[in-house]
C-alpha cells in the first residue's frame, strides 16, 4: 500500500512539473506585432521639376546684351568682370539654323554672365542639374557660375570644351567640385568644399579667357551659348 502511495506521489509531482510550461506559456501575453518597415527613399523618384528655362530672343544683335534679348518671364541677368560691356547677343542670318545666342568672344577682358529669377532662389542640391546647348572654339572651356544668397560666387571644376557644332549636354551639380571665384576680376581661389546650395541667387557662366573679338585676323577662342534649363526646387525669396 505504501508503495503504491509512494508511486502516485511521483507521478503527481512529475506531471506538475511537466504541466508548467505549458500554463506558462499560455498565460504569456501575445508579443506586439512588428512595425512596417519605413518605405525605402530612392532619389530618382523625387526629381527636381524644371526652374528656369530661358532661350534667349533672336533679334536683337547687341553689345552689350540688355533685357531685350531676355525671353524668360521674371527672368534678369547680372554681367561681371573687366570685360563684361563685351558681353553680347548674337544671331546670323547664315546658317540657316543659327540660333540668338550670348556671345562671349567680343569680351576683350574676361567676363562673366548670370541668370536671376526675380522671385525665387533655386535649391540645387539632390538631383539638381543643368541642361544646355553651347558651342566653343580654340582653346575657350566654359565653365558654369553660381552666385549664393550671401553673395559668395562660385565656378565649376566642370567645363564644355571646343565642338564643331552646337551640342546640348546635361551636367550633374552634385558631380562638380566648386572654386570661388572673385567677380570683380573673374578670377578663381581656393576650393569651397561642399558649399550649401540650397539657396542659389544666380547662375551663369564664365570661360575664364579673354574672348577673340569681332572679326580678329586669326582669332578663335569664344563661348556661345544657344539655351540653358535649371533643375532644381524653388525656394521663396
Amino acid at each position: 500500500m505504501k508503495k503504491v502511495m509512494a508511486l502516485g506521489l511521483l507521478l503527481a509531482v512529475a506531471g506538475a512539473y511537466t504541466s508548467a510550461p505549458a500554463a506558462a506559456q499560455t498565460a504569456a501575453p501575445p508579443a506586439a506585432a512588428a512595425a512596417p518597415a519605413a518605405p525605402r527613399f530612392v532619389p530618382e523618384d523625387h526629381r527636381p521639376p524644371l526652374f528656369l528655362r530661358e532661350d534667349f530672343n533672336d533679334e536683337p544683335d547687341e553689345t552689350p546684351i540688355t533685357q531685350a534679348s531676355i525671353h524668360g518671364k521674371n527672368i534678369t541677368f547680372s554681367l561681371y568682370g573687366p570685360g563684361k560691356d563685351g558681353v553680347a547677343k548674337s544671331h546670323h542670318a547664315s546658317p540657316k539654323d543659327d540660333p540668338g545666342y550670348v556671345w562671349l568672344g567680343s569680351c576683350l577682358q574676361v567676363c562673366a554672365f548670370a541668370l536671376r529669377d526675380t522671385t525665387q532662389y533655386v535649391d540645387l542640391t539632390g538631383l539638381a542639374k543643368i541642361h544646355w546647348r553651347t558651342k566653343q572654339t580654340g582653346f575657350h572651356q566654359l565653365r558654369l557660375v553660381l552666385k549664393l544668397a550671401d553673395g559668395t560666387m562660385l565656378v565649376s571644376d566642370y567645363f564644355e570644351g571646343a565642338s564643331n557644332d552646337w551640342r546640348a549636354t546635361e551636367v550633374s551639380i552634385s558631380d562638380i567640385r566648386w572654386r570661388k571665384l572673385d567677380p570683380k576680376v573673374i578670377n578663381d581661389s581656393g576650393w569651397v568644399d561642399k558649399p550649401d546650395l540650397s539657396k542659389v541667387d544666380e547662375i551663369g557662366w564664365t570661360d575664364l579667357a579673354v574672348g577673340s573679338g569681332h572679326g580678329t585676323g586669326g582669332a578663335v577662342g569664344s563661348s556661345r551659348i544657344d539655351w540653358i534649363e535649371v533643375y532644381g526646387l524653388p525656394v521663396k525669396r
